[in-house]
């Protein structure tokens, strides 16, 4: 610790094939109203012109990007690249396609400093074409709640809307890199058990970008499964955390994202998503009579459960329509 920089904040920003993004995100960091930031930008194999963008403000501010390149390897492992070569006091992670308020970091370092807390997070807003839900959102003061039980239900805040210690992050040995996605959620709900002291910023001060990703897109069913097998994990190696919640509260915690995500999907006419959800709700969640019908119709071989579905909705419509 003693060769980190005391007040120098390195950000940690993996990019792969992000070329329409990538110069807003950067140039996010280079006009923080916090000075003090140095920005590690790790092109994880692109083969899009980000490569090129990334070249061409790194050598127009060389004394505050540094540039690393490895072969697709996934968001985590160039995150931990990016993370040996950081020698800040301070760590943020900031992904190629989202972006910051201007002064995001200087507002999360003060509570941090000021709290002498191990962590900073702030509110964050959706944005981009592909965004659902675009209200700002403020998270609660996990402070003054159960945070385990929160952390639990749902990630806590996305990967940009958090500023730590980098004696924390090097506690927790960064991150994992054994599931494609979720692998941040995965590292708070670790820091917990390290008893971190997290202190809140109330301001919407990160936006998380949503766009569709073309052959890079994770399925949704993939994601929900990676997110549930985080918390399973966190159950079984740390049961203490969340003895008091009792098995049916743990149980709804850890799986309640089923039956919910189930049906968005469907909805979402995103049928493959929607049966594997639906099946693992089946043996999982918490399900009533009226989801019956979806539920069984998701062990029927793919063609069979689009049809059946299709089937169910077009009475459904018409019942309505009466």
């Amino acid at each position: 610790m003693d060769n980190f920089d005391p007040a120098l904040i390195s950000v940690v920003m993996p990019c792969y094939n992000a070329a329409p993004y990538v110069e807003e995100a950067i140039e996010c960091v280079l006009r923080q109203s916090y000075r003090q930031v140095e920005l590690i930008v790790v092109d994880d194999g692109s083969h899009d012109a980000s490569a090129e963008i990334i070249a061409r403000l790194a050598d127009g501010n060389p004394e505050r990007i540094s540039v690393l390149h490895q072969t697709n390897s996934g968001p985590y492992a160039a995150r931990n690249h990016g993370l040996s070569h950081a020698r800040g006091n301070f760590v943020a992670f900031l992904d190629a396609d989202d972006y910051w308020h201007p002064d995001a970091l200087r507002q999360l370092h003060a509570a941090m400093t000021q709290a002498r807390a191990d962590a900073a997070y702030c509110g964050w807003q959706n944005v981009g074409e592909a965004a659902v839900n675009t209200q700002p959102h403020i998270p609660p003061d996990y402070a003054a709640a159960d945070a385990a039980a929160a952390f639990l239900q749902s990630c806590p805040w996305p990967i940009n809307g958090v500023l730590m210690r980098r004696q924390l992050v090097d506690t927790l040995r960064g991150f994992s890199e054994r599931l494609p996605t979720a692998m941040d959620y995965d590292l708070w709900l670790r820091m917990l058990t390290t008893r971190p002291v997290v202190v809140r910023v109330p301001e919407v001060l990160a936006y998380y970008r949503r766009y569709p990703r073309g052959d890079a897109h994770i399925p949704r069913w993939r994601q929900v499964f990676d997110a549930i097998s985080v918390r399973e994990e966190f159950v079984r190696r740390h049961p203490a955390q969340i003895e008091h919640l009792g098995r049916a509260g743990r149980d709804a915690r850890v799986y309640g994202s089923l039956l919910p995500e189930a049906y968005r999907c469907h909805w979402r006419r995103d049928t493959d998503s929607s049966r594997r959800l639906f099946r693992r709700a089946f043996r999982k969640a918490d399900w009533k009579a009226r989801d019956v019908k979806y539920l069984l119709a998701s062990f029927l071989p793919a063609p069979l459960f689009e049809s059946l579905i299709r089937a169910i909705d077009t009475r459904r419509s018409t019942r309505n329509s009466i």
